[in-house]
């Protein structure tokens, strides 16, 4: 028996959101996410839940008094940077970057979803940097 369960990943991002359904939604939409663990209190909000993008869990639940939604930054590596953020914006998110070419071999661009969470989206693209 291992210490953890069968293909989960050693660290896990975790999100406190306002909304953790609708956040489910979006990355189901945009990042192809698949659901794993669901589990809900009784008032219909999500206690906590954990979806798989790629080869990551994510954990996510929504905010409760106590322990308040958090802003966060996430950082995804897709295959099409550009299509990916598209994508995003078509389901609701807010533009914080269009892709871009900076300093490192990756095209980044970055978007906020409607609970507050900020995705870094990104493609290695070429090697060395570049000021485009």
């Amino acid at each position: 028996m291992t210490f953890r369960p069968e293909n989960y990943n050693a660290v896990s991002p975790y999100l406190l959101v306002n909304g953790a359904v609708a956040t489910i939604e979006f990355l189901e939409s945009v990042f192809a996410a698949e659901r794993c663990r669901m589990f809900f209190r009784d008032d219909g909000t999500l206690q906590h839940g954990e979806v798989r993008i790629d080869d990551t869990v994510l954990m996510l639940a929504d905010a409760m008094e106590g322990w308040p939604a958090v802003p966060a930054h996430v950082h995804i590596y897709v295959a099409d940077v550009d299509a990916t953020y598209r994508s995003a914006l078509e389901v609701g998110a807010t533009s914080v970057q269009e892709p871009i070419r900076k300093g490192d071999p990756d095209k980044r661009g970055g978007v906020r979803d409607a609970g507050g969470t900020t995705w870094w989206i990104s493609q290695q693209i070429g090697e060395g940097s570049s000021d485009q």
